[in-house]
This record gives structure tokens, C-alpha cells and sequence, in this order.
């Protein structure tokens, strides 16, 4: 079952060259920053990605570590972080995809003599073409 909101342990691990972000319950999930605002940023953002894809292959979602049970090496911080997956989920499935294809070269020449806006004229035709409402 998908919920709003999440919120997961994640390590922070302090390094000359930076933090790098980890999740001990979700692997995969890995970020890396400057600076801790730019860490927690950047984790939200794994974060929110890795769980979407979790959730739209529909597979198991663990439980969280509680914040006190993570094991931390000397140079590491755990932190609690969180999303909200009703504003994720939407700005995840709005993203643009640039796709590909072939048309005629007249054809081509003649839109662009008319200035058309491919990508809009391919939407409004798909959108059409699959009986969805503009």
C-alpha cells in the first residue's frame, strides 16, 4: 500500500571530500553533497526517486530502522529524513521524455515555416489518438 509520507534513517559519512548519503533500509539509495543543507536535499531527493520506483514496481517497501539502532562509524550521522510522496509521485510522472522520430522532410520544412511547436502538436495528437481529455 502506498502512504504520503515515508521517513527513513540516512548516514550522513564525512570525508575531506565531501558527505556522502546512504539509507540502510532502501540499498541503492545513495547521494552525495557539499555541505549538510545540500546533503538534506539531496537525500530527500534519493529518497523520494528510490521509494516512487519501489512503489511503481510494486515491491516491498521496508520498515525503518529506528534512528537509534543505525550503525555508525565515527566520521558518520544518522539523520532522519522524510518525503511526501503526493508531491513526488505527480512531478516524477510529468517529467518530459525527449523522444525521437522520423517525419517526411517536407513535412518538416513546411512546420517549420509555420514556427509549429513539435512537441505540443505530438502531445495534443497522443492525447487525441488515446482518448484522453485535454
Amino acid at each position: 500500500m502506498k502512504k504520503d509520507k515515508y521517513m527513513y534513517p540516512a548516514v550522513f559519512n564525512y570525508d575531506d571530500d565531501g558527505i556522502s548519503v546512504s539509507f540502510p533500509d532502501l540499498p541503492g539509495c545513495f547521494s552525495c553533497a557539499d555541505t549538510d543543507e545540500e546533503a538534506m536535499y539531496m537525500a530527500k531527493d534519493a529518497m523520494g526517486l528510490h521509494l516512487y520506483g519501489l512503489e511503481d514496481d510494486s515491491d516491498e517497501i521496508p520498515d525503518p530502522t529506528p534512528l537509534n539502532k543505525v550503525p555508525l562509524d565515527i566520521n558518520q550521522r544518522a539523520v532522519l529524513v522524510e518525503v511526501y510522496m503526493p508531491l513526488i509521485r505527480p512531478a516524477i510522472e510529468n517529467l518530459s521524455v525527449k523522444k525521437t522520430l522520423t517525419i517526411p522532410q517536407w513535412l518538416n520544412k513546411l512546420a517549420e515555416e509555420n514556427k509549429v511547436n513539435f512537441s505540443q502538436v505530438l502531445q495534443s495528437a497522443l492525447k487525441e489518438y488515446l482518448g484522453l481529455d485535454n
